[in-house]
């Protein structure tokens, strides 16, 4: 295998003709001297082939019509995707498949939606990972294939300078750019997935001592820690990072801030789920935006809340990342709903600053669900 910096007629900056934010939550903190991008991630890249419309489960022996289809990048690529498109400069190390798969995925992360792909290669002789996604009943069923990725590191030995960067922690692995990343200052969030080692040990989970937040789901979190609850477990995990989030499910999310003392707990907004295929990734590309805004710890949790469950109400992973026009339109709508809680409307007041009428869009929206082989119109 070779490795090449871009697919060819490609360029390596990101710029070309990127897919712009409406709003940009930093605008009031930027300076000159800012790092060029807000958030720096890296992982692999999968192709996500999702079919909808399923009644039920696919019955073993017979043939099931899908009602729908669509095609776009997934892995990784769910998680820069719901970053970009809350208006964070995004940068990602990745690599791609010299595929048609891998071009499709490149064009739509950099021209899709202005994610920065320098740091990211392509490699010959290399396909790209594929996930085929079933939706059905609120749930999903995933089958994928693919290769080990290429040897070489996806991350730069130096990563680029930026506000934050997103981890993904593994039991016994540590990956030397998220040390490197925090000791030029940037905000390591830390994410976790389930450990099949069965060990459930936080000194197993050696970058976690770099993060400024862990962000596990509940049972994940009592596990790590032998607590009862799910709160009692993020008070523990402050004695290892400083800030902890933990969350709940149809319960909302928790939070805890040792440097600080202050907790946060938000409940979650009632929807009705179409696929939760990358719900965690946007909840955490949502507080990693409220963190970065400066916004009280409170208002980070609703946020993050609120995207992830406009993006349950979609199908797919980075399909159904919102972004602003979601957000405006919701909160135009549960305004106008009649009986509409004061309490619960002023717990979101905060989108008030944010959001404009000219951003809003008819409710519900539903996004045009791309596919691989159009041509383009000359």
């Amino acid at each position: 295998m070779t490795a090449s910096t871009a697919p060819a007629g490609k360029g390596p900056t990101g710029k070309g003709s990127a897919r712009q934010s409406q709003v940009d939550p930093l605008a009031t903190l930027r300076t000159p001297d800012d790092p060029p991008w807000d958030v720096y991630l890296t992982g692999t890249v999968f192709l996500d082939i999702i079919f909808t419309g399923l009644d039920s489960a696919p019955v073993r022996g017979t043939e099931s019509w899908a009602r729908g289809m669509g095609s776009s990048p997934g892995g990784v690529a769910n998680m820069a995707t719901a970053l970009a498109r809350l208006g964070l400069r995004t940068s990602l190390a990745a690599a791609f498949g010299d595929d048609h798969y891998g071009d499709y995925c490149w064009d739509a992360l950099e021209h899709g939606e202005g994610i920065d792909l320098s740091p990211s290669r392509t490699v010959s002789g290399w396909h790209s990972p594929v996930t085929v996604s079933m939706a059905y009943e609120g749930e999903r069923t995933m089958v994928s294939h693919g290769h080990e990725p290429p040897p070489e590191e996806p991350a730069p030995e130096c990563p680029p300078r930026a506000r934050a960067a997103v981890a993904s922690l593994a039991p016994g692995v540590s990956a030397p750019w998220i040390a490197q990343a925090a000791a030029k200052g940037t905000r390591v969030f830390g994410d976790v997935g389930w450990d099949d080692t069965g060990a459930w040990d936080l000194a197993g989970l050696p970058d976690l001592r770099h993060c400024e937040a862990f962000l596990p789901n509940a049972e994940e979190a009592m596990r790590y820690t032998g607590a009862d609850c799910p709160r009692a477990a993020a008070h523990a995990l402050t004695e290892y990072v400083p800030l902890a989030v933990v969350t709940l499910g149809a319960d909302g999310a928790y939070a805890v801030d040792r440097r600080t003392g202050e907790t946060a707990e938000v409940p979650a907004i009632a929807v009705e789920a179409l696929d939760p295929t990358g719900a965690g990734d946007v909840f955490v590309a949502g507080f990693v935006t409220g963190t970065l805004a400066d916004w009280p710890l409170a208002d980070r949790l609703a946020f993050a809340g609120l995207t992830a469950a406009l993006s349950v109400q979609e199908f797919g992973g980075s399909l159904s990342a919102p972004g602003w026009s979601e957000i405006a339109a919701w909160w135009r709508k549960v305004q106008s709903v009649e009986g509409q809680s004061a309490v619960a409307l002023e717990r979101y007041g905060f989108l008030a600053d944010l959001v404009s009428e000219e951003l809003v869009r008819p409710w519900p929206l539903r996004r045009a669900v791309p596919t691989i082989g159009f041509r383009r119109s000359a």
